[in-house]
């Protein structure tokens, strides 16, 4: 008698897969529903008048003649709208190093304190007429002393940013770890340099939208927030209205873009709410272009001196360094971009020694927070600028001396030495530096540079080519949670509070479902962002979703089979192990027997009087706890080519080598690369917010604020290493933020190298045409003629 056949065929694998986004049909048909898309009944519309003032004293709101037109509902001010809009809003990041936690209020009651900042708010019938009233509006302003450089604001006797506060210190974060004099008592070399960065913005496709319709009857306040952090929307709301969170109701719809200022609580996210409720009716805001470059909240703008101790063999021993942080004029997120600049030392490197002090300042402009990244960029550029000096002071190739400074892989875990946000000691834990190098190195056609700039040389251009490294911290905890559910049509249903604005995470999260349940992914439809269908979340940011909703998602789906295959074991009176899951069926080893998901969903949905084959629900929810950050790092190098007399420079080539762990899909991991790379050439060479030295914005247009366009982009190579991180059970780190980390630093390293015959120095970043020239000016003494 011949034994029963136990195995089938090996099924398809999606984790992993290049699987195309199951996002896009709807998003690129037009079917996506975007906050200014939701048609909700009775609208009104919103617009906001905004300070045009840097600092000043409000002495006066005249608002009859906006009243009397035709369609306006309301004007408001902070005192029409009561108590609550007068109160300032939550700190959302405290810390013991926050000596000044200054937060907006929802409508400025005394005080302005940058361009742009909200003063009162018209309701009116349409958009068009509430954009006519706040034209009407006048307001009486007294002029205040600017505090427009953040370094002078530092000065003793400068003008203080904000009325009654002591100085313009907001705090000041240090890190320090091992024995930075001895370090530099014993250096071969020493290098001095200073470093600049200059502000910049986000600029998503979509702007920030706030709707908000009253409770009522049973029906908790609801707004609807272009956010990447609905659930923190709620909480900080509940705060500041003093109310139980489940009274509260924060939707995200599709988002377009967010890049780290959707991250943040908003004045308007506040004052839309609190005048629905006064009326009674819904409300709609939505950002224009202008008030994006106003009031949605920048980035950078950090000054550093620096000291780097080096031994003659290339080894740095020690970095010492102090800078300052412009954080604009309020702390919506706290010391964050300080902290996770300092945090990001000693970078990719086995640096013994470290001393950094960052005092984060006040100024008259709008905040600024984290975006693409968070401090990382800057903490990145800063690292890899000292690596290359010393380079330079050695007369050593740059990649060489990288290789000999990286963290080994047989080193991790490493433990740099520096304190992490929770108090622990900071550790790596895997990678590959070296191999990164390696395949970066072999993409970018290093070995054969020398040809290309002779070849470039003979065309009157100079050519030159830049390596930058970088590690960051990923799949930020403590959790994102996720339900599994099988309904009893036979679908998938996926829910979780993951917003998602671009990255592709209902992909990601059918991917790892579909595998656990055996059916396509296809098959798998994922809801997020919805206070109201999921109990608890936090928010896109840090590059987290992947490896926190990603191992809550395995965690869920794994349950779901298991009580999948226990309740049919029960029916079928076999064992489990004699069972899988095929095609959305379980079915027998070696039989035809079979029993769809949808069949065991009907059967634990239950019927009066019938005993359940298992506990009610063919579903579970998954909270896995991520207790520490996995290590995403990787190589970039940049190829530039300039034009001397013009100070041109374009970016003919492009590669990366990086290691996000275990790829859950390629695909979309190259394009968060591609995407961030394009966002960090931007940062390099293109985008600067300037501003004068009355705290006015000069760069409110995209005449005067330049983004990089696809024709100026080059082809971007890529290769992946992969190191499994273990510390979550899909091995994965976030890929959404290292395009951007390194790329500012290999560019401007480029340039530095192309202008070496002029002995030209690069410090800081954007650099403009004009740049350029000056740069080959000062170091020449005179006018550079390409020879």
């Amino acid at each position: 008698m011949n034994a029963r056949d136990t195995s089938l065929p090996t099924r398809e694998t999606f984790t992993g897969a290049r699987a195309e986004r199951v996002e896009d049909a709807r998003l690129l048909t037009g079917q996506g529903r975007y906050l200014d898309d939701l048609r909700l009944p009775s609208v009104l519309h919103v617009a906001f008048v905004r300070s045009s003032h840097a600092h000043a004293r409000i002495a006066g709101i005249d608002m009859a003649q906006a009243k009397a037109l035709p369609g306006v509902i309301a004007v408001f001010t902070a005192a029409d709208l009561g108590p609550l809009a007068a109160k300032r809003m939550p700190v959302t990041v405290p810390h013991p190093q926050l000596v000044q936690p200054r937060t907006q209020f929802p409508l400025a009651v005394d005080e302005v304190c940058y361009v742009g900042e909200p003063v009162a708010m018209v309701v009116a019938t349409s958009r068009y007429v509430a954009e006519d009233a706040v034209a009407m509006v006048e307001v009486d302003y007294d002029g205040l002393s600017v505090a427009s450089d953040a370094r002078a604001a530092l000065a003793a006797g400068a003008g203080l940013a904000h009325l009654g506060a002591p100085d313009n210190l907001v705090g000041t974060v240090t890190a320090k770890f091992g024995d930075v004099d001895a370090a530099f008592a014993a250096a071969g070399v020493v290098v001095r340099e200073r470093i600049e960065m200059h502000r910049g913005g986000c600029h998503s496709m979509e702007g920030r939208a706030v709707a908000a319709a009253p409770p009522e009857d049973a029906e908790p306040l609801t707004v609807w927030t272009s956010t990447q952090s609905p659930y923190m929307i709620r909480r900080f709301l509940a705060a500041h209205l003093e109310w139980d969170e489940s009274r509260i109701r924060v939707i995200a719809p599709d988002v377009g873009g967010g890049f780290g200022p959707k991250a943040i609580f908003y004045p308007e996210e506040v004052a839309v709410p609190l005048a629905a409720m006064r009326l009674g009716r819904t409300l709609k805001w939505v950002e224009d272009r202008r008030e994006h470059f106003l009031a949605t909240t920048q980035q950078r703008e950090q000054w550093w001196e620096l000291e780097v101790a080096a031994a003659r063999d290339g080894r740095i021993t020690a970095i010492r360094g102090r800078a300052v942080h412009d954080n604009g004029a309020y702390v919506p997120y706290g010391l964050l971009l300080a902290q996770s600049t300092v945090w990001q030392f000693p970078g990719p490197y086995a640096i013994g020694a470290v001393d950094l002090a960052m005092d984060v300042v006040f100024t008259n402009k709008v905040a600024t927070t984290p975006v693409r990244g968070a401090g990382r960029p800057y903490a990145a550029f800063v690292i890899e600028r000292c690596v290359d000096w010393v380079a330079r002071a050695l007369e050593m190739d740059p990649a060489e001396v990288r290789r000999r400074n990286y963290v080994r892989r047989e080193q991790f875990p490493y433990q740099t030495g520096m304190v992490y946000r929770d108090g622990s000691m900071a550790t790596y834990d895997s990678g590959d530096f070296e191999a990164c190098l390696d395949k970066a190195l072999a993409l970018a056609g290093h070995a054969d540079f020398a040809q290309r700039r002779a070849a470039a040389r003979e065309q009157g251009l100079r050519r030159g080519i830049g390596v930058a490294s970088y590690i960051e911290d990923t799949g930020v905890g403590p959790f994102e949670g996720v339900t599994v559910r099988v309904l009893p049509s036979g679908g998938i249903q996926v829910v979780t509070g993951a917003a998602a604005q671009g990255q592709g995470h209902a992909t990601i999260l059918a991917q790892i479902c579909a595998d656990a349940l055996g059916v396509r992914p296809d098959q798998v439809s994922v809801e997020s962002a919805d206070t109201g269908k999921f109990p608890h979340g936090l928010g896109t940011f840090g590059s987290r979703i992947a490896v926190t909703a990603g191992s809550s998602a395995y965690k869920a789906a794994g349950e779901v089979r298991a009580k999948a295959l226990a309740v049919a074991s029960r029916i079928l009176e076999c064992p489990a192990a004699e069972l899988d899951l095929r095609e959305g069926r379980v079915v027998r080893l070696g039989e035809a027997t079979a029993l769809s998901l949808g069949e065991l969903a009907r059967r634990l949905a239950g019927a009066p009087g019938v005993a359940l084959p298992g506990e009610p629900g063919l579903e579970a929810t998954g909270y896995e706890v991520i207790r520490a950050p996995a290590t995403a790092s990787g190589t970039h190098v940049a190829e530039v080519e300039i034009d001397v007399a013009t100070g041109g420079v374009k970016v003919v080539a492009y590669a990366v080598a990086h290691d996000c762990g275990r790829m859950l899909n390629p695909l979309l991991v190259e394009g968060q690369i591609i995407g961030g790379v394009v966002h960090g050439i931007g940062n390099a060479l293109f985008e600067r917010m300037v501003y004068d030295e009355n705290g006015q914005p000069l760069s409110t247009n995209y005449g005067e604020y330049l983004l990089p366009m696809a024709g100026e982009m080059p082809r971007i190579r890529l290769d992946h290493v992969e190191t499994p991180s273990p510390l979550n059970p899909l091995g994965a780190k976030g890929a959404g933020e290292g395009g951007t980390i390194p790329a500012a630093a290999a560019v401007i390293a480029a340039v530095e190298d192309a202008l070496r015959e002029y002995g030209a120095v690069v410090r800081r970043h954007p650099l403009s045409p004009q740049d350029i020239v000056e740069l080959i000016a000062a170091a020449t003494g005179g006018a550079a003629e390409p020879s």
